[in-house]
């Protein structure tokens, strides 16, 4: 105690007052949300940003006010699945998202290069700041929910996510490959690391409906979505089929069409999820 500096930032004094140094950023002043859910995956192409966007649809059609912070900064997506083309703007006190036709709020970084085409050559750090940057500068307004479609992996900007914006929780996408459950494992370990709740496990293009007889069939092997997600204690599970209409509304920037109900359970657990509370004052 003799050594104390009263500076828990700078003090190697090793007392009980000690304090865990917290690096949660500030919303953007003057905006509210109550959940923050990132829709995350250990590795890419497995549909994290079709999950995201079906999952904000839902909220949508539910009456709430919505958001979508697209964390992907190299590979954006969300603006074309929902048609979008409406460059954002500021007024002063920071960027103003745009609104999709169907009321949701979005933030890319599409919505801010001249042409959609324009690669984003910036190292790590750039772009973990970037992605940041479309939480502390962005006016969000009073929203409902906010869902973060996250770049692959467990690099700079999901660890930038998870350690600097409050989240109610995570919902982990993947396929039925075999390396599904390493995958999985990655995430969720993240996400325990930083006391983060697994709201859901989405097993994307889970199974195939032939359109003549209308039978299943498991192109990429046996679901693991329900086992696994007992598995790692994740609170819900869900299968979403390999469906060439709904690749048809992405690719036309209809997403909102599509069917979200197979999501229904893991919407379910992020209409319940905590609260950030005093983070979005």
């Amino acid at each position: 105690m003799a050594n104390c500096t009263h500076d828990c930032s700078t003090c190697s004094s090793n007392c009980g007052t000690r304090k865990e140094q917290s690096f949660i950023k500030p919303l953007h002043k003057g905006s509210h949300i109550r959940r923050v859910v990132a829709v995350a995956s250990g590795k890419g192409g497995v549909g994290k940003s079709l999950v995201t966007s079906l999952l904000a649809v839902r909220a949508a059609a539910m009456g709430k006010a919505v958001g979508i912070l697209d964390a992907d900064v190299t590979g954006p997506s969300i603006p074309k699945l929902f048609g979008v083309n409406e460059r954002a703007r500021g007024d002063g006190n920071g960027i103003l998202p745009v609104t999709t036709r169907e009321g949701i709020e979005i933030m890319s970084m599409n919505c801010l290069l001249e042409h959609d085409e324009d690669p984003v050559v910036w190292r790590g750090s750039l772009i973990a700041g970037a992605a940041l940057q479309f939480w502390t500068d962005v006016e969000w307004g009073d929203l409902d929910v906010l869902f973060i479609d996250m770049p692959p992996g467990t690099g700079d900007v999901p660890l930038t996510v998870f350690q600097s914006i409050p989240l109610s929780g995570i919902v982990v996408v993947t396929t039925p490959q075999d390396l599904v459950e390493m995958i999985v494992k990655k995430a969720v370990n993240m996400a325990k690391l930083m006391n983060v709740p697994a709201l859901g496990l989405a097993e994307n293009m889970s199974y195939f409906v032939c359109p003549d007889c209308g039978k299943k069939h498991e192109l990429f092997g046996a679901s693991k979505a329900e086992a696994l997600a007992k598995k790692y204690g994740i609170l819900s599970s869900a299968r979403l089929p390999l469906d060439p209409k709904v690749a048809q509304l992405a690719d036309e920037g209809l997403i909102a069409y599509a069917d979200t109900d197979p999501l229904a359970e893991i919407y379910l657990q992020v209409s319940r999820s905590r609260e950030i509370g005093d983070y979005a004052e």
